[in-house]
C-alpha cells in the first residue's frame, strides 16, 4: 500500500493493517513469531559490517530483536507519530531506560509531582544514588512556573498526563517550550492518551508507553515502548538500552501485535462506557467528585478537548468527606463485577483504592474524601452501574 494512502485511512484500518505482510500474499493472516539468540552471518564480511547504519536491522544477535519485534515498533510509530521506536519488556522499563540515556551524575531532573509510583521511586532510590537531583513539581504549573524550576544542569522535564491516580491534565506544549528554550529533554508518559493524544505534534522528544495495558488488551503481558522523534534521540536510548541488556520477548511482541488489531474498537467501547458510569457516578450522594478529563466537571477539561482527541476507561472517583478508608474499602469489597488489580486497559473492570498507596510532595494529597481509581472494561455498562450501586448502599 503506498505510503501517501496509507496516511488518509483510519486508524482501526491502520491497526488492522500494520505489521503485516499484506492481504495480496499467499499465507496466514498474521506474521510468524521469530524466537532466537545467535544470528548467523552469510559471510564475514557481513559481520564487519553489521554495526553499519546499513544494516542497522539486520540481525546480529536475539537481544537486538528480530523481525515480530520490528513489526511492533512500525505500529507503535504509527500509533504516536514519531519516527523511530524500542520496544522493552515492561512498562516501567520505558520509563527507567531514557532516563538513564539522558541523566548523569550532577544532573537535575523534574518530574511531575502525579507520576507513575514506580518512576517516583526509581528517581528516589537509584537516580538518588547515582547522583542524579529530582524535584517534584506540581503538575498544573504553566510556562512561566516550568521556566523558574529549571535549573542551569537540569537535562529533562517529564510530563505525565494526565497523572497517576489524580488525572491532572498537563499544558504539554507550554511545558514543553519552558524545557526546550533551556535545553531540555522533554520525556512523556503516554499511555492514558494511547493515541488520542499525539506527543510530538504538542512538543515531546520522547513518548513512552506501557504496552501492557490497551495494546496487549487482555492482561496477559508485560510489555513498553520508548518512541522517538528524531534519529539523534533514538540512537542515544538505543544505546543505553542495549548497554543494559534490555529485551522483550517476541511472544509478548507476537500477543502486542494480535492486541493491536481489535484496540481501536474496544478504546471507543471503553471510552463510551467509562464516560457513561462516570456521568453516573456525579450524581451519586456518597461521591465528591469524579476525576474524568472527558467529563466537563474536571479541572482541566479545556485542555483535554483542545490537545486529545479522546479519552479513555481510566479514571477517579472521591468519595464524600464523610466516609474513611475502611468505608472505602467495605464499598470495594462489595462489587461483583470489578476486580481489586493495579493494572488497567484489558478487558476486564477494576476498582483500586488509591487514598493511603499515593505519595505527593509538591502540593496537599488530601482530595477531601478517600479516593479509588476505576478502570471500565467491556462488560455490559448496565451491569457495571448496578454494581456500583449496590457497592454504594453498603455506606448507608
Amino acid at each position: 500500500m503506498p505510503e501517501d494512502n496509507e496516511k488518509k485511512l483510519g486508524f482501526a484500518t491502520r491497526m488492522g493493517h500494520g505489521g503485516r505482510a499484506g492481504v495480496k500474499v499467499h499465507g496466514f493472516v498474521n506474521p510468524g513469531v521469530h524466537r532466537g539468540s545467535t544470528v548467523l552471518y552469510p559471510d564475514a564480511e557481513a559481520r564487519r559490517d553489521s554495526g553499519s547504519k546499513r544494516f542497522e536491522r539486520y540481525m546480529t544477535y536475539g537481544t537486538q530483536g528480530g523481525p515480530t519485534h520490528y513489526a511492533l515498533e512500525d505500529v507503535i510509530v504509527d500509533i504516536e507519530g514519531g519516527t523511530r521506536c524500542i520496544i522493552v519488556g515492561t512498562g516501567l522499563a520505558a520509563v527507567t531506560v531514557p532516563l538513564t540515556a539522558f541523566l548523569k551524575n550532577g544532573d537535575h531532573c523534574l518530574l511531575p509531582d502525579s507520576c507513575y509510583g514506580p518512576a517516583r521511586t526509581f528517581a528516589t532510590t537509584l537516580m538518588k544514588d547515582w547522583g542524579i537531583e529530582t524535584t517534584f513539581y506540581d503538575p498544573c504549573v504553566d510556562e512561566a512556573g516550568m521556566a523558574a524550576l529549571i535549573q542551569p544542569n537540569t537535562k529533562v522535564v517529564y510530563l505525565e498526563s494526565p497523572g497517576s491516580h489524580t488525572f491532572e491534565i498537563q499544558d504539554v506544549p507550554a511545558l514543553a517550550r519552558a524545557a526546550h528554550a533551556r535545553g531540555c529533554k522533554v520525556l512523556m508518559d503516554n499511555t492514558w492518551g494511547i493515541h488520542n493524544f499525539q506527543p510530538f505534534e504538542h512538543g515531546v522528544d520522547v513518548s513512552i508507553q506501557a504496552l501492557t495495558k490497551y495494546v496487549g488488551g487482555h492482561s496477559d503481558i508485560l510489555l513498553g515502548s520508548i518512541t522517538t522523534n528524531s534519529e539523534e534521540d533514538y540512537r542515544t536510548i538505543r544505546a543505553a538500552s542495549s548497554s543494559m541488556g534490555h529485551y522483550a520477548s517476541p511472544d509478548d511482541c507476537w500477543l502486542a501485535l494480535r492486541g493491536v488489531r481489535t484496540m481501536a474498537m474496544r478504546l471507543k467501547a471503553q471510552e463510551a462506557a467509562s464516560i457513561e458510569v462516570a456521568q453516573w457516578l456525579e450524581q451519586q450522594p456518597q461521591v465528591k467528585r469524579v476525576l474524568h478529563p472527558s467529563l466537563p466537571s474536571h479541572p482541566q477539561h479545556a485542555l483535554f478537548k483542545r490537545d486529545f482527541t479522546g479519552g479513555c476507561s481510566l479514571f477517579g472517583v472521591i468519595l464524600d468527606q464523610r466516609y474513611d478508608q475502611s468505608d472505602m474499602f467495605r464499598f470495594v469489597n462489595a462489587l461483583q463485577h470489578y476486580g481489586i488489580g493495579a493494572s488497567w486497559g484489558g478487558f476486564e473492570s477494576l476498582a483500586l483504592p488509591t487514598s493511603g498507596f499515593i505519595t505527593r510532595t509538591a502540593g496537599s494529597e488530601d482530595l477531601g474524601g478517600p479516593m479509588l481509581r476505576v478502570h471500565i472494561g467491556l462488560e455490559d455498562v448496565n451491569d457495571l452501574i448496578a454494581d456500583l450501586a449496590q457497592g454504594l448502599r453498603v455506606l448507608n
